[in-house]
């Protein structure tokens, strides 16, 4: 229960959560720390008033910073998040536990902001443009007419903090002993009475009409005593109505007067009940995967642990073989001995610095995936479906990501105990100063990882990795490939591996075969499950408003190659990505967001090119409904380049390409285009 407190603290205040409110990112936060970090925009005041609060000069330079700032945002061609206007990031400090936090608006004046209102017991009404951002992802939204009351509250997570809380109070007392009552170890349900052994024995045998009473743990009972009876939940939309639905298009429980007359009229609704009994299985589901993981971690840890005794001892062993053999070398081969004993003092130090670094590193990853773990299964408990679908969904793919984080590689040690050194005491005399330790062995064969060796049209993969525990450095490989006739043996591929450890990576090498033109279209099976295709896989959109990936099932490794791309619908000018991605390109931001993208994206005025987050070569001209859009990828050159129109867009927007690249677009539900 120790690593879920994680899970149950406000990442603000770093206080257990009270009262908390479901942020549209997901994430929740107090409702009065959700007031703590509003800003007021800087339309909502004039400058005027910011200077007349006395000392407000520096508050109303932080405002205008705000407004270049917003400016800023509008102009890098981003929209907006679910609804919420995005606001733009400002100057920030820091809560006592690290997270980013907004300052508080100059008005009101402090006092007034995080109190109750005189004689009425509520909060005091939300400023007009509040701007409020969310401390964890640091995503900012302005706030709407209904303020604070627009986030629905977290009524799962407040029921985990009060039985977490609930469960370390201090230890329940025997209702029936005379002094000195000694510690509760069972309650009657049907007596309502607390029992140590003693008194149980005594006052409440196991026979007659007793026999049929219930006994449970006194933390069990203690909670029974307190639990209230489920709150009905309300529509955020409609205060007056319970929610009774739930939108499978928006991913939220709805009212019947949502479904009437509100923004869900059109969508697909589906039974609440079942919906809940439905993703509380995809929870158990992947939560039982991550539990295989977190018990294969605690069995590696101890892998860990004994790894360092083991370093330990045969680091001690050879130090020790080590001075017997130098010093039976007499003076010329003392000098060397302590040149000798600094190697291997080195490579001892280093393989207990690999391993400690791992086990430390293993030790937080299972901790928070223990936490998230008693976390989720809490949340399991809860019998509000509402509250639980309201969450469920980002724990589901928290569940997920962390799963992923266990994933080939984290789990294999880093470095073997054994000391791959010998020391040849055979030399002569007079060659006691060439004295050194002989060549390490040969490196072993890589591993050839079959499962994940493939073909696919005009290409193929292969996949090797080097052997685990091997603790010899391999400076690179080589593949060699003949013509299928028998012909000589030549040089494919020269893969270096100075850049990073080569024992926890795995190499692909991608081979092109030759044909004249390679077909593809939109691949279902890579895409994100928001994607949604038609036209034989030719037409693309999406339901989401989030911006999601989906690429082509054909990857490129050579020659010279160009696709056509139609806008056939474009509503409220968002802002689609065109592109190429590696195969494990993140599915669920922006195309060119990371490393693993390269892209343009477009809006109705303007577009950027954009890689690794990085946002370069802004150009006039944007895209409309019939707009088309061209992508070339150029291998002799190594280049890419896009064309609106039949216009090239901007300059070259990227050199140096090398590997297997797919086709691949980003879009949300106000775009749709199909491949020519």
């Amino acid at each position: 229960m120790d690593e879920m407190e994680e899970e149950l603290k406000c990442p603000v205040c770093g206080s257990f959560f009270r009262e908390p409110i479901i942020l549209p990112c997901s994430h929740s936060i107090c409702l009065a720390c959700a007031r703590n970090i509003l800003v007021q925009t800087p339309d909502a005041e004039s400058p005027q008033s910011s200077r007349a609060s006395g000392s407000g000069v520096s508050d109303y330079d932080y405002l205008d910073l705000d407004k270049m700032s917003l400016y800023s945002e509008a102009d890098s061609g981003y929209g907006s998040y679910g609804g919420f206007v995005s606001a733009p990031t400002t100057p920030c400090q820091k809560s006592p536990n690290g997270v980013r936090v907004f300052p508080p608006a100059v008005h009101p004046p402090p006092q007034a902001q995080h109190h109750l209102l005189p004689h009425t017991g509520v909060l005091p009404p939300v400023p007009r443009n509040s701007c409020l951002t969310c401390p964890q992802c640091h995503r900012s939204l302005t706030l709407d007419d209904r303020g604070l009351r627009g986030f629905p509250k977290n009524r799962v997570l407040e029921g985990v903090v009060d039985r977490y809380q609930q469960s370390k109070a201090a230890a329940l007392k025997c209702q029936l002993c005379e002094k000195s009552p000694r510690e509760a170890t069972v309650m009657c349900e049907q007596c309502d009475v607390f029992y140590c052994d003693p008194c149980r024995l005594r006052c409440h045998p196991p026979r007659g009409p007793l026999a049929k009473h219930r006994l449970v743990p006194p933390a069990q009972g203690r909670i029974s005593r307190r639990t209230s009876p489920r709150k009905i939940s309300t529509c955020t939309e409609h205060e007056l109505e319970n929610l009774s639905m739930y939108c499978v298009q928006c991913k939220t429980p709805v009212c019947y007067q949502c479904l009437e007359d509100g923004k869900h009229a059109t969508h697909e609704v589906k039974a609440l009940g079942a919906m809940w009994k439905l993703h509380k299985g995809q929870l158990s589901q992947v939560l039982n995967v991550l539990s295989d993981r977190a018990t294969e971690a605690k069995e590696f840890l101890v892998q860990l642990r004994n790894m360092v005794q083991h370093i330990q001892e045969n680091g001690v062993e050879f130090e020790a073989c080590l001075v017997a053999q130098c010093d039976a070398l007499i003076e010329a081969l003392n000098r060397r001995k302590a040149q000798l004993l600094s190697r291997v003092t080195k490579e001892h130090e280093h393989k207990l610095s690999v391993v400690r670094d791992q086990i430390s590193h293993c030790t937080v990853k299972l901790r928070q995936t223990t936490g998230l773990m008693e976390y989720c299964l809490e949340v399991i408990k809860e019998n509000d479906p509402s509250g639980f679908l309201q969450i469920s969904d980002a724990l589901i793919r928290r569940v997920h990501m962390t799963e992923n984080q266990w994933g080939k590689g984290s789990l294999t040690p880093r470095m073997s105990s054994d000391f791959d050194l010998t020391l040849d005491s055979g030399p002569l005399l007079q060659t006691i100063h060439q004295l050194d330790f002989v060549q390490m062995k040969v490196p072993a064969a890589p591993i050839l990882q079959l499962e994940e060796c493939c073909t696919q049209t005009n290409s193929a993969t292969l996949s090797w990795k080097q052997p685990p525990l091997s603790t010899i450095a391999v400076d690179g490989y080589i593949l060699e490939l003949d013509d299928g006739n028998g012909g000589q043996f030549r040089v494919s591929v020269t893969y270096s591996t100075q850049s990073e450890p080569f024992s926890f990576m795995t190499v692909c090498v991608y081979v092109c075969v030759v044909s004249a033109v390679a077909w593809f279209t939109f691949d279902p099976a890579s895409a994100h499950p928001d994607i949604i295709l038609s036209n034989d896989n030719l037409t693309v959109t999406c339901n989401s408003y989030d911006d999601r990936v989906v690429m082509g099932n054909t990857g490129f490794s050579r020659g010279v190659h160009y696709w056509e791309m139609t806008i056939d619908r474009y509503d409220n000018h968002p802002d689609p990505a065109f592109g190429i991605a590696r195969a494990d390109v993140i599915k669920d931001v922006m195309l060119g967001k990371d490393d693993k993208a390269w892209a343009m994206y477009v809006d109705n005025n303007r577009s950027w090119f954009m890689h690794n987050n990085s946002h370069t070569n802004r150009t006039d001209g944007g895209i409309r409904k019939g707009a088309t859009v061209g992508v070339l990828l150029d291998f002799s050159r190594g280049i890419l380049l896009f064309l609106i129109n039949d216009e090239q867009q901007g300059p070259v927007a990227f050199n140096t390409l090398e590997g297997m690249y797919y086709p691949a677009i980003s879009l949300n539900r106000n775009v749709q285009v199909t491949f020519i």
